[in-house]
């Protein structure tokens, strides 16, 4: 029981901070303006560590590579932390079980930013049904944009309606079953 509190806890605080790093990430990319409270919420969130990476990791080609490495390590340490806490035996194993750990946070990575990827575009929808001129919908809008935007070439609006919402959930959703899962199921063989 306590072991399974453990996990949790832990699981859900490097998650948590995970998924600031990746919102940090995600909306420079997107260019969202970063003049909103959501917005400034994440940069004091992820500040105290995106600053110092900086220094040591700059940004390219107009990527906060900073916040993206911090993410992956945030997920590399939950993946460590968690099997820790379930009594890996890390001490009889050895660095050989490094590629595999390696491999399970890249998997634990992109399984958390597609789910978050998932999110953005769910709130993006509601909020356009809902309330389309909340301070929050152009924050949305452009963090699912680059989501939406190949399948709006496709995809017309049905009578009125934005039909890609739906189909890139579904696409993002075969993505998680298929390559995520395999990636993570070679993972696991790697480190058992």
């Amino acid at each position: 029981m306590f072991t399974d509190a453990a996990r949790f806890l832990v699981q859900t605080l490097f998650d948590l901070m995970a998924c600031a790093f990746f919102m940090r990430f995600w909306m420079q990319w997107t260019r969202v303006p970063f003049r909103n409270a959501f917005a400034q919420f994440i940069l004091r969130v992820t500040d105290f560590a995106v600053r110092p990476v900086r220094r040591v990791v700059p940004g390219l080609f107009g990527l906060d590579w900073a916040s993206l490495l911090l993410f992956f390590v945030a997920e590399l340490l939950m993946v460590l932390a968690t099997h820790w806490i379930m009594g890996y035996p890390f001490a009889l194993v050895g660095s050989g079980a490094i590629p595999g750990f390696l491999l399970l946070a890249l998997a634990s990575a992109l399984r958390l930013g597609l789910y978050m990827i998932i999110g953005f575009v769910l709130i993006q929808a509601v909020l356009s049904w809902v309330t389309p001129f909340s301070p929050l919908a152009p924050v949305f809008y452009a963090m699912a944009q680059p989501i939406l935007a190949p399948f709006q070439k496709f995809i017309p609006p049905v009578g009125g309606v934005d039909l890609t919402p739906l189909v890139a959930l579904i696409v993002v959703q075969l993505i998680l079953i298929a390559p995520v899962s395999a990636l993570e199921r070679l993972a696991l063989g790697m480190i058992w």
